[in-house]
């Protein structure tokens, strides 16, 4: 079995984010969360909210590393992860009453941020819960001189990416069915938005 990644991130904001979403999913059962990264993540989400069946999926360089993460823990809840491209995957099977994202609309190009909207608003039901974790900007503007630099970091490995404005999410969003319902300032700058689809 390969050998588990590790992000000491996942491990400093696992506790502030479920803090905030375990409420909002007491009446959920399943959830799919995309782009799982080294799935500690959903390792931690589903052992600590066991009512749930926690989906993960990942572009296929991640898969190995979230399944030795799933493997060592041992949970039922958590099914092997699946396979996803945003731009030509298949949308994962299964029905979902919440999405769960972290850290992603920053890695991905603007085009692929529109595609995954436009995705969840075609395969999702009325009444899904979205929930997206990671830095935005508020009004044009960093929230922090860290984000700032982080910003500048990402667009020097990849032009594509970079912190996105919270009012063009939204705007994204909002075209593809979802109405913001919550906006968390959590450690390290970072922020949890919450959508449900109309």
């Amino acid at each position: 079995m390969t050998d588990k990644p590790y992000s000491q991130a996942c491990e400093n904001n696992k506790q502030p984010i479920l803090d905030k979403i375990q409420p909002l999913l007491k009446s959920c059962t399943s959830v799919l969360e995309i782009g799982s990264g080294t799935g500690q993540h959903a390792v931690f989400f589903a052992g600590q909210m066991p009512h749930l069946r926690w989906q993960c999926c990942d572009q296929r360089p991640y898969l190995d590393g979230i399944e030795a993460w799933r493997q060592d823990s041992g949970l039922n809840n958590l099914p092997p992860a699946v396979e996803f491209e945003v731009m030509s995957s298949p949308w994962p099977a299964g029905h979902f009453d919440a999405v769960y994202s972290a850290n992603t609309l920053h890695i991905m190009g603007w085009p692929q941020v529109e595609t995954l909207f436009r995705r969840l608003g075609e395969s999702t039901s009325p009444g899904t819960l979205l929930m997206v974790y990671g830095p935005f900007n508020i009004g044009g503007q960093f929230t922090s001189p860290s984000n700032a630099e982080f910003d500048q970091m990402l667009r020097q490995r990849d032009p594509a990416s970079g912190i996105r404005d919270l009012e063009a999410v939204n705007a994204e969003a909002a075209a593809a069915g979802f109405v913001h319902q919550h906006d968390y300032a959590l450690p390290a700058n970072n922020r949890l938005q919450v959508w449900r689809k109309q």
